[in-house]
Protein backbone atom coordinates (compact mmCIF):
# COMPACT_ATOMS: atom_id res chain seq x y z
CA UNK A 1 0.00 0.00 0.00
CA UNK A 2 1.25 3.48 -0.76
CA UNK A 3 1.62 5.38 2.50
CA UNK A 4 3.45 8.67 2.58
CA UNK A 5 5.26 9.20 5.87
CA UNK A 6 2.82 10.85 8.24
CA UNK A 7 3.61 14.29 9.58
CA UNK A 8 1.93 14.05 12.97
CA UNK A 9 3.82 15.46 15.93
CA UNK A 10 2.25 13.05 18.39
CA UNK A 11 1.75 10.11 16.05
CA UNK A 12 4.79 8.15 17.14
CA UNK A 13 4.21 8.65 20.85
CA UNK A 14 0.60 7.55 20.59
CA UNK A 15 1.50 4.52 18.53
CA UNK A 16 4.20 3.38 20.92
CA UNK A 17 1.75 3.67 23.79
CA UNK A 18 -0.29 1.12 21.90
CA UNK A 19 2.71 -1.17 21.45
CA UNK A 20 3.45 -1.11 25.17
CA UNK A 21 -0.14 -1.78 26.13
CA UNK A 22 -1.22 1.69 27.24
CA UNK A 23 -3.83 2.24 24.57
CA UNK A 24 -5.48 0.91 21.44
CA UNK A 25 -4.00 1.26 17.99
CA UNK A 26 -6.94 2.82 16.23
CA UNK A 27 -9.72 0.77 14.77
CA UNK A 28 -12.72 1.55 12.60
CA UNK A 29 -13.90 4.37 14.82
CA UNK A 30 -15.49 6.88 12.44
CA UNK A 31 -19.17 7.22 11.71
CA UNK A 32 -20.72 6.08 8.44
CA UNK A 33 -19.49 8.13 5.49
CA UNK A 34 -21.86 10.23 3.47
CA UNK A 35 -22.04 8.50 0.12
CA UNK A 36 -22.31 10.31 -3.17
CA UNK A 37 -21.60 9.30 -6.77
CA UNK A 38 -18.21 10.04 -8.27
CA UNK A 39 -19.71 12.55 -10.66
CA UNK A 40 -19.95 15.04 -7.77
CA UNK A 41 -16.16 15.27 -7.40
CA UNK A 42 -15.54 18.41 -9.43
CA UNK A 43 -12.77 20.52 -7.90
CA UNK A 44 -13.82 23.73 -6.17
CA UNK A 45 -12.59 27.04 -7.50
CA UNK A 46 -9.79 28.63 -5.50
CA UNK A 47 -11.25 31.09 -2.99
CA UNK A 48 -10.06 34.66 -2.67
CA UNK A 49 -6.66 35.20 -1.10
CA UNK A 50 -7.77 38.34 0.75
CA UNK A 51 -10.44 38.67 3.44
CA UNK A 52 -12.72 35.70 3.97
CA UNK A 53 -15.84 34.71 2.11
CA UNK A 54 -18.94 36.57 3.33
CA UNK A 55 -20.74 34.07 5.56
CA UNK A 56 -24.38 34.22 6.62
CA UNK A 57 -25.14 35.40 10.13
CA UNK A 58 -26.64 32.02 10.89
CA UNK A 59 -23.13 30.56 10.74
CA UNK A 60 -21.03 33.32 12.28
CA UNK A 61 -23.60 33.82 15.07
CA UNK A 62 -24.21 30.17 15.88
CA UNK A 63 -24.03 29.07 19.52
CA UNK A 64 -22.02 25.98 20.29
CA UNK A 65 -23.77 23.41 22.47
CA UNK A 66 -20.87 22.26 24.64
CA UNK A 67 -21.56 19.02 26.48
CA UNK A 68 -19.41 16.51 28.32
CA UNK A 69 -17.76 14.24 25.77
CA UNK A 70 -19.10 10.72 25.85
CA UNK A 71 -17.84 9.21 22.60
CA UNK A 72 -14.67 7.08 22.76
CA UNK A 73 -11.41 8.84 22.14
CA UNK A 74 -9.95 6.92 19.22
CA UNK A 75 -6.66 5.18 19.99
CA UNK A 76 -6.42 6.69 23.45
CA UNK A 77 -9.05 5.03 25.63
CA UNK A 78 -12.28 6.87 26.34
CA UNK A 79 -13.41 10.12 27.87
CA UNK A 80 -15.15 8.12 30.57
CA UNK A 81 -11.75 6.95 31.79
CA UNK A 82 -10.72 10.54 32.44
CA UNK A 83 -11.89 11.97 35.78
CA UNK A 84 -14.27 14.90 36.13
CA UNK A 85 -15.85 16.96 33.39
CA UNK A 86 -12.67 18.40 31.92
CA UNK A 87 -13.38 17.70 28.25
CA UNK A 88 -16.40 19.08 26.49
CA UNK A 89 -17.51 18.44 22.90
CA UNK A 90 -19.58 20.39 20.39
CA UNK A 91 -20.16 20.61 16.65
CA UNK A 92 -19.54 23.67 14.47
CA UNK A 93 -21.58 24.12 11.31
CA UNK A 94 -19.51 25.27 8.33
CA UNK A 95 -20.24 25.54 4.61
CA UNK A 96 -19.52 22.34 2.74
CA UNK A 97 -18.46 24.49 -0.22
CA UNK A 98 -17.19 27.99 0.49
CA UNK A 99 -18.21 29.02 -3.02
CA UNK A 100 -21.77 28.61 -1.75
CA UNK A 101 -21.54 29.87 1.83
CA UNK A 102 -25.29 29.84 2.34
CA UNK A 103 -25.65 26.33 0.96
CA UNK A 104 -25.24 22.89 2.49
CA UNK A 105 -23.25 22.65 5.71
CA UNK A 106 -20.82 20.17 7.21
CA UNK A 107 -20.33 19.42 10.91
CA UNK A 108 -16.87 20.08 12.40
CA UNK A 109 -16.32 18.13 15.63
CA UNK A 110 -14.76 20.14 18.46
CA UNK A 111 -13.28 19.43 21.89
CA UNK A 112 -12.23 21.85 24.63
CA UNK A 113 -11.05 22.22 28.20
CA UNK A 114 -11.93 25.58 29.70
CA UNK A 115 -9.22 27.79 31.14
CA UNK A 116 -8.40 27.12 34.76
CA UNK A 117 -5.89 29.25 36.60
CA UNK A 118 -5.23 32.56 38.29
CA UNK A 119 -4.01 34.27 35.13
CA UNK A 120 -6.27 36.53 33.07
CA UNK A 121 -7.98 34.55 30.30
CA UNK A 122 -6.64 35.43 26.85
CA UNK A 123 -9.19 33.49 24.83
CA UNK A 124 -9.13 30.17 23.03
CA UNK A 125 -5.97 28.40 21.87
CA UNK A 126 -6.67 26.22 18.84
CA UNK A 127 -4.56 23.11 18.20
CA UNK A 128 -3.85 21.01 15.12
CA UNK A 129 -1.63 17.96 15.67
CA UNK A 130 -0.73 17.22 12.07
CA UNK A 131 -1.18 14.32 9.70
CA UNK A 132 -2.88 15.56 7.65
CA UNK A 133 -5.77 13.46 8.81
CA UNK A 134 -5.07 13.46 12.54
CA UNK A 135 -8.01 13.78 14.93
CA UNK A 136 -7.71 16.74 17.26
CA UNK A 137 -10.74 15.51 19.20
CA UNK A 138 -8.70 12.42 20.10
CA UNK A 139 -5.24 13.98 20.34
CA UNK A 140 -5.90 16.93 22.63
CA UNK A 141 -7.46 14.94 25.50
CA UNK A 142 -4.70 12.34 25.13
CA UNK A 143 -1.98 14.96 25.50
CA UNK A 144 -3.82 17.60 27.50
CA UNK A 145 -1.54 17.30 30.53
CA UNK A 146 1.36 18.46 28.33
CA UNK A 147 -0.39 21.81 27.90
CA UNK A 148 -1.38 22.48 31.51
CA UNK A 149 0.60 25.74 31.58
CA UNK A 150 -1.26 27.03 28.54
CA UNK A 151 -4.60 26.18 30.11
CA UNK A 152 -3.97 28.73 32.85
CA UNK A 153 -4.89 31.49 30.39
CA UNK A 154 -6.56 29.77 27.45
CA UNK A 155 -9.47 27.49 26.75
CA UNK A 156 -7.73 24.60 24.99
CA UNK A 157 -9.64 23.79 21.80
CA UNK A 158 -9.06 21.31 18.99
CA UNK A 159 -11.08 19.84 16.16
CA UNK A 160 -11.35 17.10 13.59
CA UNK A 161 -10.69 18.88 10.28
CA UNK A 162 -13.25 18.34 7.55
CA UNK A 163 -12.93 14.83 6.12
CA UNK A 164 -11.36 13.51 9.34
CA UNK A 165 -12.80 11.22 12.03
CA UNK A 166 -16.02 12.75 13.39
CA UNK A 167 -16.09 15.51 10.77
CA UNK A 168 -17.48 13.46 7.85
CA UNK A 169 -14.45 11.21 7.60
CA UNK A 170 -13.24 10.26 4.15
CA UNK A 171 -13.55 6.49 3.84
CA UNK A 172 -12.09 4.66 0.85
CA UNK A 173 -11.91 0.93 1.61
CA UNK A 174 -12.70 -1.68 4.23
CA UNK A 175 -10.39 -3.52 6.63
CA UNK A 176 -9.89 -6.55 4.38
CA UNK A 177 -8.91 -4.35 1.46
CA UNK A 178 -6.53 -2.40 3.66
CA UNK A 179 -4.93 -5.59 4.97
CA UNK A 180 -4.42 -6.86 1.42
CA UNK A 181 -2.91 -3.54 0.36
CA UNK A 182 -0.35 -3.65 3.17
CA UNK A 183 0.86 -7.01 1.84
CA UNK A 184 1.84 -5.44 -1.50
CA UNK A 185 5.44 -4.55 -2.30
CA UNK A 186 5.92 -0.81 -1.79
CA UNK A 187 9.12 -0.89 -3.87
CA UNK A 188 8.01 -2.93 -6.90
CA UNK A 189 10.93 -4.72 -8.55
CA UNK A 190 9.13 -6.48 -11.41
CA UNK A 191 6.47 -5.48 -13.98
CA UNK A 192 3.96 -7.68 -12.18
CA UNK A 193 4.64 -6.01 -8.81
CA UNK A 194 4.46 -2.58 -10.42
CA UNK A 195 1.13 -3.42 -12.04
CA UNK A 196 -0.31 -4.62 -8.73
CA UNK A 197 1.01 -1.52 -6.96
CA UNK A 198 -0.59 0.92 -9.39
CA UNK A 199 -3.83 -1.08 -9.58
CA UNK A 200 -4.13 -0.83 -5.81
CA UNK A 201 -3.45 2.91 -5.86
CA UNK A 202 -6.10 3.54 -8.52
CA UNK A 203 -8.60 1.38 -6.64
CA UNK A 204 -8.05 3.44 -3.51
CA UNK A 205 -8.99 6.67 -5.32
CA UNK A 206 -12.02 5.03 -6.89
CA UNK A 207 -13.13 3.82 -3.48
CA UNK A 208 -12.83 7.35 -2.07
CA UNK A 209 -14.99 8.69 -4.89
CA UNK A 210 -17.61 5.99 -4.40
CA UNK A 211 -17.85 6.21 -0.61
CA UNK A 212 -17.00 9.87 0.09
CA UNK A 213 -17.61 11.67 -3.20
CA UNK A 214 -19.69 14.42 -1.65
CA UNK A 215 -17.03 15.66 0.76
CA UNK A 216 -13.93 14.74 -1.27
CA UNK A 217 -13.64 18.01 -3.27
CA UNK A 218 -13.91 20.12 -0.11
CA UNK A 219 -11.30 18.71 2.29
CA UNK A 220 -8.30 20.80 1.21
CA UNK A 221 -6.24 22.98 3.51
CA UNK A 222 -7.75 26.26 2.29
CA UNK A 223 -11.27 25.16 3.28
CA UNK A 224 -10.02 23.99 6.69
CA UNK A 225 -8.25 27.33 7.23
CA UNK A 226 -11.56 29.06 6.53
CA UNK A 227 -13.24 26.75 9.04
CA UNK A 228 -10.69 27.96 11.58
CA UNK A 229 -11.64 31.58 11.01
CA UNK A 230 -15.31 30.75 11.31
CA UNK A 231 -14.54 28.97 14.58
CA UNK A 232 -12.59 32.01 15.77
CA UNK A 233 -15.66 34.17 15.24
CA UNK A 234 -18.04 31.71 16.88
CA UNK A 235 -15.74 31.38 19.90
CA UNK A 236 -15.79 35.17 20.24
CA UNK A 237 -12.07 35.73 19.72
CA UNK A 238 -10.89 38.89 17.99
CA UNK A 239 -7.69 37.12 16.87
CA UNK A 240 -6.80 33.49 16.29
CA UNK A 241 -4.35 32.04 18.80
CA UNK A 242 -3.00 28.77 17.48
CA UNK A 243 -0.47 26.00 18.10
CA UNK A 244 0.13 23.79 15.07
CA UNK A 245 2.40 20.77 14.78
CA UNK A 246 3.83 19.28 11.60
CA UNK A 247 1.15 19.48 8.86
CA UNK A 248 -0.58 21.83 11.30
CA UNK A 249 2.21 24.32 10.56
CA UNK A 250 1.22 24.42 6.90
CA UNK A 251 -2.42 24.82 7.90
CA UNK A 252 -1.53 27.67 10.28
CA UNK A 253 0.60 29.40 7.67
CA UNK A 254 -2.16 29.18 5.06
CA UNK A 255 -4.52 30.71 7.62
CA UNK A 256 -2.06 33.55 8.19
CA UNK A 257 -1.90 34.16 4.43
CA UNK A 258 -5.68 34.28 4.08
CA UNK A 259 -6.37 36.25 7.27
CA UNK A 260 -3.20 38.18 8.24
CA UNK A 261 -5.15 40.79 10.20
CA UNK A 262 -6.67 38.05 12.37
CA UNK A 263 -3.38 36.45 13.44
CA UNK A 264 -2.91 36.59 17.18
CA UNK A 265 -0.25 34.45 18.87
CA UNK A 266 0.44 31.74 16.33
CA UNK A 267 3.16 29.13 16.91
CA UNK A 268 4.33 26.51 14.40
CA UNK A 269 6.34 23.51 15.62
CA UNK A 270 7.94 20.79 13.41
CA UNK A 271 7.58 22.89 10.31
CA UNK A 272 6.68 21.81 6.79
CA UNK A 273 8.74 23.36 3.98
CA UNK A 274 6.23 25.55 2.10
CA UNK A 275 8.55 25.89 -0.92
CA UNK A 276 8.74 22.13 -1.59
CA UNK A 277 6.46 20.73 -4.25
CA UNK A 278 5.09 17.18 -4.24
CA UNK A 279 8.40 15.53 -5.12
CA UNK A 280 10.41 18.02 -3.07
CA UNK A 281 8.41 17.24 0.05
CA UNK A 282 9.05 13.52 -0.40
CA UNK A 283 12.76 14.13 -0.96
CA UNK A 284 12.87 16.19 2.24
CA UNK A 285 11.50 13.22 4.16
CA UNK A 286 14.01 10.86 2.55
CA UNK A 287 16.77 13.16 3.76
CA UNK A 288 15.21 13.66 7.20
CA UNK A 289 14.70 9.99 8.01
CA UNK A 290 18.13 9.03 6.67
CA UNK A 291 19.73 11.74 8.80
CA UNK A 292 17.91 10.50 11.91
CA UNK A 293 18.76 6.88 11.16
CA UNK A 294 22.44 7.82 10.95
CA UNK A 295 22.19 9.75 14.22
CA UNK A 296 20.61 6.69 15.80
CA UNK A 297 23.47 4.43 14.75
CA UNK A 298 26.15 6.96 15.67
CA UNK A 299 24.66 7.18 19.18
CA UNK A 300 25.27 3.44 19.44
CA UNK A 301 28.84 3.53 18.19
CA UNK A 302 28.03 2.34 14.66
CA UNK A 303 29.10 4.30 11.61
CA UNK A 304 26.40 5.78 9.38
CA UNK A 305 27.58 3.65 6.46
CA UNK A 306 27.62 0.41 8.41
CA UNK A 307 24.24 1.09 10.00
CA UNK A 308 22.64 1.92 6.66
CA UNK A 309 24.08 -1.23 5.08
CA UNK A 310 22.70 -3.27 7.97
CA UNK A 311 19.16 -1.97 7.33
CA UNK A 312 19.47 -2.46 3.58
CA UNK A 313 20.43 -6.10 4.11
CA UNK A 314 17.53 -6.67 6.48
CA UNK A 315 15.02 -5.15 4.06
CA UNK A 316 16.40 -7.17 1.15
CA UNK A 317 16.05 -10.32 3.22
CA UNK A 318 12.42 -9.49 4.07
CA UNK A 319 11.77 -8.76 0.38
CA UNK A 320 13.09 -12.17 -0.69
CA UNK A 321 11.59 -14.12 2.18
CA UNK A 322 9.22 -12.35 4.62
CA UNK A 323 10.01 -12.98 8.27
CA UNK A 324 7.77 -15.08 10.51
CA UNK A 325 6.06 -13.51 13.51
CA UNK A 326 4.14 -14.86 16.47
CA UNK A 327 0.91 -14.19 14.53
CA UNK A 328 -0.41 -15.69 11.30
CA UNK A 329 1.02 -12.68 9.40
CA UNK A 330 4.51 -12.27 8.00
CA UNK A 331 6.79 -9.25 8.11
CA UNK A 332 7.22 -8.03 4.53
CA UNK A 333 9.81 -5.52 3.36
CA UNK A 334 7.26 -2.68 3.38
CA UNK A 335 6.00 -3.53 6.86
CA UNK A 336 9.57 -3.81 8.13
CA UNK A 337 10.38 -0.34 6.79
CA UNK A 338 7.22 1.08 8.38
CA UNK A 339 8.23 -0.44 11.71
CA UNK A 340 11.65 1.18 11.41
CA UNK A 341 10.17 4.57 10.61
CA UNK A 342 7.96 4.77 13.69
CA UNK A 343 10.63 5.00 16.46
CA UNK A 344 12.68 7.46 14.40
CA UNK A 345 10.16 10.17 15.33
CA UNK A 346 11.81 10.63 18.72
CA UNK A 347 15.16 9.82 20.29
CA UNK A 348 13.33 8.58 23.39
CA UNK A 349 11.86 5.78 21.30
CA UNK A 350 15.13 4.52 19.82
CA UNK A 351 15.38 1.62 22.32
CA UNK A 352 12.26 0.13 20.67
CA UNK A 353 14.12 0.18 17.37
CA UNK A 354 17.18 -1.49 18.89
CA UNK A 355 15.14 -4.37 20.27
CA UNK A 356 13.06 -4.81 17.11
CA UNK A 357 16.09 -4.80 14.80
CA UNK A 358 17.91 -7.39 16.89
CA UNK A 359 14.89 -9.68 16.90
CA UNK A 360 14.40 -9.29 13.14
CA UNK A 361 18.04 -10.05 12.41
CA UNK A 362 17.60 -13.18 14.53
CA UNK A 363 14.69 -14.18 12.30
CA UNK A 364 11.70 -12.92 14.32
CA UNK A 365 9.68 -10.08 12.76
CA UNK A 366 7.15 -9.79 15.60
CA UNK A 367 8.38 -6.54 17.15
CA UNK A 368 8.79 -4.71 13.84
CA UNK A 369 5.32 -5.87 12.84
CA UNK A 370 3.89 -4.49 16.08
CA UNK A 371 5.53 -1.14 15.38
CA UNK A 372 4.23 -1.16 11.80
CA UNK A 373 0.72 -2.01 12.95
CA UNK A 374 0.77 0.85 15.42
CA UNK A 375 1.93 3.28 12.76
CA UNK A 376 -0.74 1.96 10.38
CA UNK A 377 -3.43 2.31 13.07
CA UNK A 378 -4.29 -1.40 13.09
CA UNK A 379 -5.75 -2.74 16.32
CA UNK A 380 -5.43 -6.24 17.75
CA UNK A 381 -8.66 -7.29 15.99
CA UNK A 382 -7.37 -6.34 12.55
CA UNK A 383 -9.36 -3.14 12.29
CA UNK A 384 -7.77 -0.06 10.73
CA UNK A 385 -8.65 3.57 11.32
CA UNK A 386 -9.36 5.78 8.34
CA UNK A 387 -6.66 8.36 9.15
CA UNK A 388 -4.64 7.29 6.10
CA UNK A 389 -7.73 7.80 3.93
CA UNK A 390 -8.13 11.35 5.21
CA UNK A 391 -4.41 12.00 4.88
CA UNK A 392 -4.34 11.11 1.22
CA UNK A 393 -7.59 12.91 0.44
CA UNK A 394 -6.34 16.17 1.96
CA UNK A 395 -2.89 15.87 0.35
CA UNK A 396 -4.32 15.17 -3.11
CA UNK A 397 -6.90 17.94 -2.78
CA UNK A 398 -3.98 20.30 -2.12
CA UNK A 399 -1.30 19.15 -4.56
CA UNK A 400 -1.71 19.39 -8.33
CA UNK A 401 1.07 16.89 -9.01
CA UNK A 402 0.17 13.47 -10.42
CA UNK A 403 3.16 11.19 -11.09
CA UNK A 404 3.42 8.20 -13.40
CA UNK A 405 5.64 5.15 -12.84
CA UNK A 406 7.70 6.24 -15.84
CA UNK A 407 8.39 9.62 -14.23
CA UNK A 408 9.42 7.90 -11.02
CA UNK A 409 11.86 5.51 -12.67
CA UNK A 410 13.34 8.11 -15.01
CA UNK A 411 13.55 11.13 -12.70
CA UNK A 412 13.34 10.28 -9.02
CA UNK A 413 14.17 6.67 -8.14
CA UNK A 414 17.94 6.93 -8.56
CA UNK A 415 18.12 10.36 -6.93
CA UNK A 416 16.09 9.37 -3.88
CA UNK A 417 18.01 6.09 -3.54
CA UNK A 418 21.32 7.97 -3.57
CA UNK A 419 20.10 10.15 -0.70
CA UNK A 420 18.95 7.06 1.20
CA UNK A 421 19.04 3.45 0.02
CA UNK A 422 16.74 2.70 2.98
CA UNK A 423 13.93 5.21 2.52
CA UNK A 424 14.55 6.50 -1.00
CA UNK A 425 12.99 3.70 -3.10
CA UNK A 426 9.85 3.56 -0.96
CA UNK A 427 9.18 7.30 -1.07
CA UNK A 428 10.08 7.55 -4.76
CA UNK A 429 7.48 4.93 -5.67
CA UNK A 430 5.07 6.64 -3.33
CA UNK A 431 5.08 9.61 -5.73
CA UNK A 432 3.31 7.46 -8.33
CA UNK A 433 0.96 5.68 -5.98
CA UNK A 434 -0.13 8.53 -3.74
CA UNK A 435 -2.57 10.41 -5.99
CA UNK A 436 -2.88 7.92 -8.85
CA UNK A 437 -6.11 8.43 -10.84
CA UNK A 438 -7.31 10.75 -8.09
CA UNK A 439 -10.88 11.93 -8.80
CA UNK A 440 -10.34 15.53 -7.60
CA UNK A 441 -7.80 17.96 -9.10
CA UNK A 442 -5.36 19.61 -6.71
CA UNK A 443 -5.17 23.24 -5.61
CA UNK A 444 -1.49 24.23 -5.84
CA UNK A 445 2.09 23.34 -6.67
CA UNK A 446 3.14 24.91 -3.36
CA UNK A 447 1.02 26.92 -0.92
CA UNK A 448 1.31 30.69 -0.66
CA UNK A 449 2.10 31.45 2.97
CA UNK A 450 3.17 35.07 2.68
CA UNK A 451 1.49 36.92 5.54
CA UNK A 452 2.34 40.60 5.15
CA UNK A 453 0.83 42.61 7.99
CA UNK A 454 0.42 39.65 10.34
CA UNK A 455 1.67 39.75 13.92
CA UNK A 456 4.95 37.89 14.57
CA UNK A 457 4.60 34.13 14.11
CA UNK A 458 6.83 31.70 16.02
CA UNK A 459 8.49 29.10 13.75
CA UNK A 460 10.19 26.26 15.65
CA UNK A 461 12.45 23.80 13.84
CA UNK A 462 14.40 20.87 15.34
CA UNK A 463 17.80 20.04 13.87
CA UNK A 464 17.26 16.27 13.89
CA UNK A 465 13.57 16.22 12.92
CA UNK A 466 12.98 13.18 10.71
CA UNK A 467 9.54 13.88 9.21
CA UNK A 468 9.85 17.65 8.73
CA UNK A 469 13.57 18.43 8.39
CA UNK A 470 14.94 21.58 10.00
CA UNK A 471 15.61 23.32 6.69
CA UNK A 472 11.85 23.67 6.21
CA UNK A 473 11.53 25.86 9.31
CA UNK A 474 14.07 28.33 7.94
CA UNK A 475 12.20 28.49 4.65
CA UNK A 476 8.85 28.94 6.37
CA UNK A 477 10.17 31.87 8.41
CA UNK A 478 11.43 33.48 5.22
CA UNK A 479 8.22 32.86 3.27
CA UNK A 480 5.99 34.33 5.98
CA UNK A 481 7.81 37.59 5.39
CA UNK A 482 10.10 40.09 7.12
CA UNK A 483 9.04 40.83 10.66
CA UNK A 484 6.48 38.01 10.59
CA UNK A 485 8.37 34.71 10.71
CA UNK A 486 10.49 34.38 13.88
CA UNK A 487 12.77 31.33 13.80
CA UNK A 488 13.63 29.34 16.92
CA UNK A 489 16.10 26.47 16.52
CA UNK A 490 15.76 23.45 18.80
CA UNK A 491 18.77 21.13 18.90
CA UNK A 492 17.66 17.53 19.17
CA UNK A 493 16.38 14.40 17.44
CA UNK A 494 12.62 14.60 17.72
CA UNK A 495 9.61 15.51 15.62
CA UNK A 496 8.14 18.42 17.52
CA UNK A 497 9.97 20.42 20.20
CA UNK A 498 7.19 21.46 22.58
CA UNK A 499 7.37 19.39 25.74
CA UNK A 500 10.66 17.74 24.74
CA UNK A 501 13.00 20.69 25.30
CA UNK A 502 12.83 22.78 28.46
CA UNK A 503 14.31 25.83 26.74
CA UNK A 504 12.07 25.65 23.68
CA UNK A 505 8.94 24.94 25.71
CA UNK A 506 9.71 27.89 27.98
CA UNK A 507 10.22 30.13 24.93
CA UNK A 508 6.95 29.01 23.33
CA UNK A 509 5.02 29.46 26.59
CA UNK A 510 6.40 32.97 27.05
CA UNK A 511 5.21 33.83 23.55
CA UNK A 512 1.77 32.23 23.86
CA UNK A 513 1.05 33.30 27.44
CA UNK A 514 2.77 36.69 27.70
CA UNK A 515 3.28 37.76 24.10
CA UNK A 516 7.09 37.72 24.45
CA UNK A 517 8.56 37.39 20.96
CA UNK A 518 12.08 35.89 21.13
CA UNK A 519 14.89 37.22 18.99
CA UNK A 520 14.83 35.82 15.48
CA UNK A 521 17.34 32.95 15.30
CA UNK A 522 17.24 31.99 18.98
CA UNK A 523 18.83 28.56 19.61
CA UNK A 524 17.77 26.12 22.33
CA UNK A 525 19.92 23.11 23.12
CA UNK A 526 17.96 21.58 25.99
Amino acid sequence: MTTRVRMGALAAAAALLAVTGCGGAGGDRQGAPEKSPAKNTAAPAAPSDTAGVALPAGLTGQRLDWKRCEAPVAAHGSYAERPGKLWQCATLKAPLDYREPAGETIGIALVRAEAKGSGKRIGSLLFNFGGPGGSGVASLPASGEDFADLRTRYDLVSFDPRGVAQSSAVVCRDNEQTEAAHRLDGTPDTPAEQKAYMKNAAAFGAGCAERSGKVLPHVGTVSTARDMDLLRQVLGDEKLHYLGFSYGTELGAVYAHLFPAKVGRLALDAVVDPTADFAGGARNQVLGFQRTLENYFKSRGVSAEDGTDRIVRLLAKADRDPLPTDTDRELTESLALTGIILPLYSEKQWPYLTAALKAAEDGDGTQLLMLADSYNNRDENGKYSTQDHSQRAISCADSKDRMTPEQVTSRYLAEFTEVSPVFGPFLAWDLAGWCADWPVPGEWETPDVSAKGAAPILVVGTTGDSATPYEGAKKMADELGPGVGVLVTNKGDTHGAYGTSECTTRTMNAYLLDGEVPPNGKVCSS
